[in-house]
């Protein structure tokens, strides 16, 4: 070292030319999946939105029954599930869409009674949920858990605080799940559950839906927010409710969806935007898809519709690495 250097006795250490600080990267969503339903029948198809441009395919593959009123989740990167639902006769497989083939099987493992009017949620990585409905024999307050990778089922010990149908679902990975609104035996709820990982305890939120409310669609921004839009209150609803995270804490946003619907159904690319898509107002079944763009949540609608005019699907995302 040079005996007039400004480092003169200071030890320092000289980065090889080689060096380059890695990159920060965040998950890159792929995109959403819509899949059955039913208007003057019911569907197989699974319509897919590639982000970020938000266009629309068909896959080839199809839901191994044409069926509605099916519960979704997935497992972001690997796979997308679909289970229960009903066409009359009530079902119990679950079926799954591998990425990025977008290859579909069914299951050995099944739901533990056929069951429809279901919602579901994940902890990407981990495990998916379904949670509620209805069977045979009445509504339901039980949770089956679909462990990854293996797609083994189990039932949790907790329950929701009470059984109930036509619910939302949305998960914080790693977090919780939450179950929101639905209908029980003395009418529409405005009450959420939240199922804390990896334990899978169940507490009731204090925060509760803006009205006692079912068959809303439901999404979340991992780690920042979970929402529940539209809805049947005795008659269809726009408003979107938001859940944040941090403190589960309810607001109401000023954007409300194109149009008031319910039997919706919803998903989600992390950190971009949420969608709600088909549904029905009460008079008419609808094709149409709003997108709630993060953070501002600003709603717009998409010009791409879905393939079939329907109500009582379910949707599912592939946002890439969680």
């Amino acid at each position: 070292m040079l005996a007039d250097s400004p480092f003169q006795g200071t030890a320092f250490v000289q980065r090889p030319p080689s060096y380059t600080v890695p990159p920060f990267t965040v998950a890159t969503g792929v995109a959403g999946y819509a899949a059955g339903g039913n208007a003057a029948g019911y569907f197989s198809n699974i319509d897919r939105i590639a982000f970020p441009a938000d266009t629309k395919t068909t896959l080839s593959a199809t839901l191994t029954n044409a069926k509605t009123q099916t519960a979704a989740f997935a497992n972001s990167s690997v796979a997308g599930y679909v289970g229960g639902g009903d066409d009359s006769t009530f079902y119990s497989g679950i079926d799954k869409i591998a990425f990025p083939a977008d290859t579909k099987t069914t299951l050995s493992a099944t739901l533990t009674t056929g069951t429809t009017n279901l919602s579901g949620f994940a902890n990407s990585g981990v495990a998916g949920y379904t949670a509620g409905g209805s069977d045979s024999v009445g509504f339901l307050s039980r949770l089956d858990k679909i462990t990854f990778p293996a797609d083994t089922k189990t039932t949790l010990s907790a329950t929701l605080s009470t059984a109930r149908a036509y619910t939302s679902s949305f998960g914080n990975s790693a977090v919780a799940g939450y179950v929101a609104g639905g209908a029980d035996s003395t009418g529409r709820l405005s009450s959420i559950n939240k199922v804390a990982f990896p334990a899978d305890t169940i507490t009731t939120l204090s925060a509760t839906l803006t009205a006692a409310i079912r068959s809303q669609a439901a999404f979340a921004n991992n780690g920042i927010a979970g929402y529940a839009a539209g809805g049947f209150t005795g008659s269809a609803s726009s408003v979107i409710d938001k859940i944040t995270f941090a403190a589960d804490t309810k607001t109401t946003l000023s954007a409300t969806l194109t149009t008031a619907r319910f039997e919706l159904y919803g998903m989600a690319n992390a950190l971009t935007a949420g969608y709600t898509l088909g549904g029905t107002d009460g008079t008419n079944r609808l094709n149409s898809i709003d997108k709630i763009a993060f953070p501002a949540d600003t709603k717009t609608t998409l010009s791409a519709t879905l393939t079939n005019i329907s109500q009582g699907a379910s949707g599912f995302a592939d946002s890439g690495v969680l």
